[in-house]
This record gives structure tokens, sequence and C-alpha cells, in this order.
């Protein structure tokens, strides 16, 4: 009942807008609900780091040693991956915990004296002015996540702290941890820290008791904004290559799809027995797209920042890779400025690999059908027979997934995946 409770506070904190008066009296509730929360939890043993300043990239910026896995050879497009890296592709000379350097991240002034900035859009001008800051303290880790045992499957779900009843939902359908004809699945949350004004306290509050109940959240401590989902896949990265020597595949997506579990495992199995697992990165490709210049779109960059056609690269809904090819993207990506759309940015990965990614008909990351509204979307058939479909609300989520999971679900015709 006690964790009931919290639950029904949270949704609410989390979906209603907090206005006038009731700004106050729902801060006042949240502590009284996190007072409750001290009772009827017993505290972890995990240890959980806080910074108390604040600023566009959190209170601190990561500059992590130079002398990563990796070796130029010739031009700066050549990556050589043989002799730092041990048979798992693990490089020799990667630490065994966060333990890079704390600087603070402070602009790169030069760059005010650039042409080419001073024509830039103003809204990309954090952005420019801090993209070497990179890697950034741990608010709260999980380093035991995978190292205690073999991870046949890790799960990771990019979130924001606000999204709850998100990944309340996606804990009980398709990424909930367990073993399945012998495989184990883990599941982990990526976020970063609450935007600048919003009730930030009560929000980290409310975070920490959540993975004190489930211990599956990395939190990184920059500002959980778009043009910073990037740094969550570049920290994520580096972090996969400290931890996670024990794991096999990743899914990596969003906490808003719809992920048929077993037919995932399926497809693995799969390629596992073709032997064309080493480099495997499947998704739904988009391929010969440009920038967009529309600067009403929130995917709109300037020539300023990038006037060339995209590589090809996955819908950042969801796909799959190896663990042999996410330590190879960690090597790559930093030898690439970060990008401000994060699946193009792992796209620019791939092709500094000279690898490109799968399309497979599986993976649906603007829904089944693109023409919208369609009865398609909501038939359960078709998620019965696919890998990932995007997106869901909560709600249709957990529906979808008793009605695919159903037994008494009859379809005419499965899909060979």
């Amino acid at each position: 009942p006690g964790c009931r409770s919290l639950d029904v506070t949270m949704n609410r904190f989390f979906r209603r807008k907090r206005v006038g008066p009731l700004k106050s009296l729902l801060s006042l509730c949240l502590v009284f609900a996190s007072l409750l929360m001290i009772q009827k939890l017993k505290p972890s043993d995990k240890e959980v780091e806080h910074r108390r300043d604040t600023g566009w990239c959190g209170s601190d910026c990561f500059s992590f040693k130079k002398g990563v896995a990796k070796t130029t050879v010739g031009s700066s497009d050549t990556l050589v991956f043989r002799k730092d890296l041990d048979a798992q592709g693990v490089s020799e000379r990667t630490p065994s915990s966060w333990d890079a350097q704390v600087l603070k991240c402070t602009e790169n002034a030069s760059v005010r004296n650039e042409h080419w900035f001073q024509h830039l859009n103003p809204r990309f001008h954090q952005f420019v002015l801090h993209r070497h800051c990179r890697y950034f303290p741990m608010r709260i880790n999980h380093p035991e996540k995978c190292v205690k045992e073999d991870v046949h499957l890790l799960m990771v779900v990019k979130s924001v702290i606000e999204q709850h009843d998100r990944r309340e939902a996606v804990r009980k359908t398709w990424a909930k941890e367990r073993t399945m004809d012998g495989k184990k699945i883990k599941t982990l949350f990526l976020l970063g820290s609450p935007v600048a004004g919003k009730d930030t306290h009560n929000l980290q509050k409310l975070i920490e008791y959540e993975d004190q109940i489930y211990g599956d959240i990395l939190q990184w401590d920059f500002m959980d904004t778009f043009f910073n989902l990037t740094l969550k896949e570049v920290n994520f990265l580096k972090w996969f290559d400290i931890y996670c020597s024990g794991v096999q595949f990743i899914f990596k997506g969003d906490d808003d799809v719809f992920v048929n579990t077993y037919n995932l495992l399926e497809f693995i199995h799969t390629r596992v027995e073709e032997r064309k697992e080493v480099d495997l990165f499947v998704g739904d490709i988009i391929s010969n797209a440009t920038p967009i210049r529309n600067k009403k779109s929130k995917y709109y960059i300037p020539k300023e920042l990038y006037d060339a056609p995209y590589p090809p690269y996955a819908g950042g809904g969801g796909f799959l890779v190896s663990a042999q090819l996410a330590r190879k993207l960690f090597v790559a990506s930093e030898e690439l400025q970060v990008y401000p759309i994060d699946d193009v940015f792992l796209g620019m990965c791939l092709q500094k690999l000279k690898l490109a990614p799968e399309r497979h008909q599986g993976f649906k990351t603007f829904g089944i059908t693109r023409l919208k509204p369609s009865s398609m979307n909501n038939e359960p058939c078709f998620y019965k027979n696919l890998i990932v479909v995007h997106k869901l609300s909560p709600q249709e989520l957990i529906e979808m997934w008793s009605m695919v999971n159903n037994n008494d679900l009859i379809c005419a015709q499965r899909i060979i995946i």
C-alpha cells in the first residue's frame, strides 16, 4: 500500500502542470511522500554521488585520460583495434571504475571569434560552446549490474526523470529482468539531471527512491535536454566499456516503444547460429537523409553546424547491437565531435568504422504504418510478429503486451524473422 500511494503521488506529480499555489502544495506533498518512503524502505548500500552546483552541463565535466584502445594509422579515418584489445574487445587500459579527473565545464570561448559561429542560430550557441565537455560525474551508478554474471541481453532505455509512468510500464513488460531459456536479461534506464527551473530537489529525491526500489538507473550530472541526448550515448558507451565485459548484446531504445522480447531473442539466436553477430547493428535504418533546415523542427540543423548528407543510421526508437561492436563504437566516438542528434551521431561512428547498419523489417520505429490513424497500429497480431514498434503510451504498452502474450490470441500467419 505504501509503494502504491507513492506511485500515485509520483504519477500525479509528473502529469499535472504545477501552476500558482498548487506548486507549493505539491512540493510539500512530495516531501511528505519522501518521508514516508524513508520509513517504508530499507536504505541500500549503494553510494550516490551528489553535486551541488548547476549549470549548462551540471556541476562539472569529466575529462578522461587519453590512452583508450585506439591507434591511428596513416589518416585519422583509420582505426585499429588489435594491439590494445583482448579477445573480448576490451581495452587493456580501460579503467576499472569511473575514475576520470573532474574539470569545470567552461565554455570554449575561442569559438566565439569564428566567423561561422557569429552566423550560427543562437539556439545552438550553448551546445557548440560546451560540446568539448563529454564525460560527466555519475549521480547514480550500478557497476554491479553486469559484472557478477554473464548477461545475454542488456536492455538499455533512454528516459527522463519525469517519465516515471513510462519506466513502470517498461519494467512490467518487455524489459522485465528475468532468465528466458537460460538467457539472462538485465535492464538499465539512462537519465540526466533535472533541467534548471524545475523542482530539482524533489525530482532528484524521487528518482533516488525509485532507484532504491528497482536498482536499474544510471544517472549523470548533465541537464536532461534534447541536445544532450548524445551525451547519454557517449557516457553509456564509456560506462559499458568499463563495467560490462560479460554482456553479449545490447538493445537500446526509448521508453515509449513496444519490444517483443521473444522475437528479439529468436533473432539473436539466428544470427549467432549463422555466425553473423560480431559486428551486428540492426534496426529501422534511415538512408540518404540530409539535415533538416526547417527552423520549426526540433531536428533542425543549421548549415554552419553540418552541411553534408547523413550517413545511414538507425532510428533511435530501438536498435540491437553486439557487445563487440559497442566497444568499437566507444573508440570511434572519441574521434568525433559530439553531434546534437544522437541516432545520427551513432551513424557517424559506424561510418568511422567503415561499417553500415542493417535494416530489418521487424523494427518499426515510425509505427507499423506511417499514415495515422491506422487500425494496423492497434492490431496485436502485428505486434506478435514484429520486434520493435514505436510509439505507445504507458497504458497502451501494458494493454498491448497483455494481448500479445495472451494464449488465446490467434493470428492467421506468422512472419519469419
